[in-house]
C-alpha cells in the first residue's frame, strides 16, 4: 500500500499526464502541458532551475517551455522580494487561460488563412480580367472565387467569436457555475 506521500503524486501525476494530453489537442507539445501541470500544483513560483530539476529537462528545453507558456498567457513572469532569478507562477484561472488559449491559436489561423484567401480572389479576379480563356475554366473560377467569399464570411464570424470570449460576453451565454 502506498503512503498518503506517494499517492498524492501519484494523482498529480495523472491529473498532470492528462493536462499533457488535453493541450497537446490544441497542438502545444506534451512536454509543455506536462510543465504546465507541474506548476499548477506549485503554491509557490518556481525558477527555472527548479522546474528543470524536477521535470529532468535540460535549462534549453525549460526555457522555450516556459516562453510558450507565457505568450499563451498560461504563466506570469512574478516578483519576490530578495529574489534575483526569474520566477514563474500559473496563472490560475482556468478560463481565462482557455480564452488566450483559444484566442491565440484562432486569431493566427484567421490572419493566415485570411490573407491567402484574399491574395487568390484577387490573383482569380485578375485573371478573369487579363486572361483569354474559354468559358469552362472561366466559370470554374467564379465558381471558386464564390467559394472563397464563403470562407472569409466564415473567416468574419470566427473572428466576431474569438471577440466574444475575449470580452467574456461568452459567459451571458454559457455563464461560470457558481460556488455555493
Amino acid at each position: 500500500m502506498l503512503n498518503a506521500k506517494d499517492q498524492l503524486e501519484k494523482i498529480r501525476e495523472r491529473v498532470i499526464e492528462s493536462i499533457a494530453q488535453n493541450m497537446n489537442l490544441y497542438g502545444i507539445a506534451p512536454s509543455i502541458g506536462r510543465l504546465y501541470g507541474m506548476m499548477f500544483f506549485h503554491h509557490e513560483p518556481l525558477t527555472l532551475d527548479e522546474m528543470k530539476d524536477e521535470l529532468g529537462m535540460s535549462k534549453t528545453s525549460m526555457s522555450t517551455s516556459v516562453r510558450a507558456l507565457l505568450e499563451l498567457k498560461m504563466v506570469d513572469k512574478v516578483w519576490k522580494k530578495g529574489v534575483r532569478r526569474d520566477l514563474y507562477a500559473v496563472e490560475g484561472d482556468w478560463y481565462q487561460n482557455f480564452i488566450d488559449l483559444f484566442s491565440v491559436k484562432w486569431r493566427t489561423a484567421i490572419s493566415m488563412n485570411t490573407n491567402t484567401i484574399l491574395k487568390s480572389i484577387k490573383e482569380l479576379q485578375d485573371m478573369l480580367l487579363h486572361e483569354e480563356m474559354d468559358k469552362e475554366i472561366k466559370d470554374i473560377i467564379k465558381s471558386d472565387i464564390d467559394k472563397l467569399e464563403y470562407t472569409l464570411e466564415y473567416y468574419d464570424w470566427l473572428n466576431r467569436l474569438v471577440d466574444i470570449f475575449e470580452s467574456h460576453e461568452i459567459f451571458n451565454y454559457v455563464p461560470k457555475k457558481v460556488k455555493e
